[in-house]
Formats: structure tokens, sequence, C-alpha cells
């Protein structure tokens, strides 16, 4: 409940300090620093009242200018939109350091100020954690200057004393230290968990990318793009290709609307990437209403024309079966076996392809085979004749291939 009402007021806190370019690092940060600016002014109010009520005017007028100029600061920013947030944050951090020496030297020192010049231990602090490490040191030196220059001079202070009473400044070393204390845990408490917050959406957004890699190109080459800065094109000796296109597609498309098209099309797809996950093959890509899977791509597989022709049949008997959004589609299927190189090309909307002989005899098989077969090459039929039944269609004369021996496989002989 109490971490809720923290982030609900950060958040809205977020809306005043942050700017909408801001990273969410910055935005951190900036919360953090107009945090501790706001809650400054109530503090600086409190100390002016304790001094007033012993009748420390001077040290009073410190406290009240401080809290004023802290006001300034927020409706300089805020405000009058003057949003250099470097310069807004050295004009605070000057008055803070001001305000706080000036309160301990006109109190009497570091014993008679309750040690109110502790509070400068906030400065290096909250530059690390709301600015720059490298102001954060300049700070360090700054703070280190300011305690040995106010301890040399303690000696020759107007005033070693002053009208508070030994146990009120005894109460405020406790309370100096604790706020002190406060401040720095609820800052770095903030930043911590912020970052952690930060992190786990990284994380979040890290794996979703991931995700969405490994969907468009497989694991392997994933891992070599996220590793490696080369070009990716491997050499495979032996790999089945297979196309897959819609019979009278043209026509059928003419009579639907784009919406139902994709939807089509998306509806019969999907059954094609279960079946090609099930026998852990590669789909390469669609083209319009033409599917491309491989095997033997990127992994190695001396049975890539029996898995890849097994595939052919159950699509082929799938949308036998089934009907997509109302209609019943038939596929002309294409297989061909061969050395074949894979790769990914390009810097942006890049995908891993094939290319190759293999690949375009294996696109005229499915342009030149028949409705409802499954059409293959003579290469592809040496690999799988001993357990599947294929039937030949003789010599066919192939555009780009001329006269080639073709087979259709009918069925499994397991």
């Amino acid at each position: 409940m109490l971490k809720q009402l923290f982030n609900k007021a950060f958040l809205l806190l977020s809306q005043f300090a942050a700017d909408p370019e801001d990273t969410e690092e910055w935005r951190i940060k900036k919360v953090i620093g107009w945090f501790s600016v706001i809650t400054g002014i109530p503090v600086y109010l409190g100390y002016a009242l304790l001094y007033i009520a012993f009748k420390e005017w001077p040290a009073a007028l410190a406290a009240i200018s401080g809290a004023v100029l802290f006001i300034l600061g927020i409706l300089v920013y805020g405000v009058f939109r003057y949003r250099n947030y470097a310069v807004i944050v050295t004009y605070i951090f000057i008055t803070f350091a001001l305000v706080q020496t000036m309160s301990h030297v006109l109190l009497g020192g570091f014993t008679q100020s309750g040690m109110v010049l502790v509070w400068l231990v906030l400065l290096p602090v909250y530059t690390l954690v709301m600015y720059k490490t490298r102001q954060g040191i300049v700070w360090i030196l700054l703070v280190a200057v300011i305690y040995l220059g106010v301890a040399f001079l303690e000696p020759y202070y107007l005033r070693p004393t002053n009208n508070i009473p030994p146990a009120v400044i005894t109460a405020m070393y406790v309370v100096n230290a604790l706020g002190v204390g406060s401040f720095m845990l609820l800052s770095v408490y903030y930043y911590v968990w912020r970052n952690e917050m930060l992190s786990k959406l990284l994380l979040s957004e890290q794996n979703k990318t991931e995700a969405l890699l490994s969907n468009m190109l497989p694991k392997e080459i994933a891992a070599i793009l996220k590793n490696e800065n080369r070009v990716i094109a491997d050499h495979f000796d032996g790999v089945s290709i297979l196309f897959a296109d819609v019979a009278n597609f043209t026509p059928m498309s003419a009579t639907m609307t784009p919406t139902e098209l994709v939807e089509l099309l998306n509806d019969v797809f999907s059954c094609f990437d279960t079946m090609v996950e099930k026998y852990g093959l590669e789909k390469i890509k669609t083209i319009g209403d033409c599917y491309m899977v491989a095997a033997g791509v990127p992994r190695q597989r001396s049975d890539h024309a029996h898995i890849l022709t097994r595939l052919a049949l159950d699509m082929r008997d799938h949308t036998r079966q089934h009907s997509f959004q109302g209609k019943q589609l038939v596929f002309r299927i294409g297989v061909n076996s061969g050395p074949a190189v894979a790769g990914v090309i390009g810097h942006k909307k890049f995908s891993y392809d094939l290319w190759g002989d293999t690949v375009n005899t294996a696109s005229r098989m499915e342009s030149h085979g028949t409705a409802g077969t499954v059409q293959i090459t003579e290469a592809t039929y040496e690999l799988i004749k001993d357990d599947f039944i294929c039937e030949p269609r003789g010599v066919v004369s192939v555009k780009g291939k001329g006269d080639m021996n073709i087979w259709s496989v009918t069925e499994s002989r397991a």
C-alpha cells in the first residue's frame, strides 16, 4: 500500500519534472531532484520557526531565504518553463550550500548549530543520483573545501554561542542526522527501485524482441545476428525445397475483399506453420499465395527429402479435407532437392532466404504442377523412392530448365 502511494506521488511529480523527450533514466533523476527541492521547503520553514522561537533572527532569515529561493526555482522551471535542467540544478545546489554554510556560521559553528552542515553531504550524493557522475565528483571536492574552510575559520567566528538551549541543540543533532539519512534513503531507494523496474521492463522487451526475432529467423541465425557482425551465407550440399501455391488464386481473389483475402491466407498458412513446426522444418517466406519451406537448413539433416515430402502430403491432404473461410482451396506443391546457399542479406527488414538452381527448380515444380498433387524432381525421387509411392509423369518441358523427368508423390509406403 505504501509503495503504491509512493509510486503514485512520484508519477504525479514526473509530469512536472520531466520533459517528453527525456529517457526513463533522466525522468527518474529529475523526479528525485524536484522531490528533494519541494520537500526541502517545509524543512527550511520548520528550521526558521525553531530559530525564531529562540530569537536567532539571522539564522531564521537564512532558512526563510532558502525556502524562498527554492520556490523561485520551482516557479522558473515549472511556471515560466525555463527547462535548462543543468542551470537549475546548479542554482539549487549553490543556494543549498550557501544557506547551510550561513546557518552554520551564524549559529556559532559545528557544535552550536547542531551540525547543520551535515546536510551538505546530500550535494554530491544527489548529484550522482539525480544528475551526472562527473559533477558529483566536483561537488565532493567543493563540499570538502567548505568543511575544511569553516573548520579553519571556526575560532574566528563573531559569536561562538547562540540562544538555543543545549538540550535543543542535542535534539538538532539527532534531527539533522536522521533528516540527511532519510533524504538519502528515500532518494537512493527510489532510484534503485525505479531502475529495477526499468531493468525488468527492458528484460521483458528484450524477451519480446528475441521471440519476434526467433519467429522471423532460425534460432541459430538469430544468435549469430545478435553476437556477430558478419555476412551470413552458408553452402549446403543437400537440402530440399518446397513451394506451395493456391491453384486458380487470381480469379478467386477477384471476388473477395482485401480483408477477406488476408484472413483466408492467414487461416491456411497458420495451419501450414503448425505442420512445419511439427516436423522441425524451416518456413522461409510467403509471397502472396505462395508458401516456401526448406529442410536441411540451417541444421543439416540426412532425411531432408523424406521429411519434406511427408509435410507436402500432409499439406495436400489437409487442404483436401478442410475448408478455409468457407472456401475449398487446392494447392500445387513442388519439391526439389540438391545444393543451395542460405543466408541473410541487408540491414533492414532482413530475412533468412535460399538461393541457387535447386530453389529455382523447386519453384518450377510448383508452377508446372497439377492442382492437388505433390510434384517432385528426379533428384528428390532418387532420395525417397523406397519410402513413398511415386507415379512418373514422364518428360516435361520446364521453363528455364528444358526437358526434365518428373514424378508425383501419391502416398507414403509406411
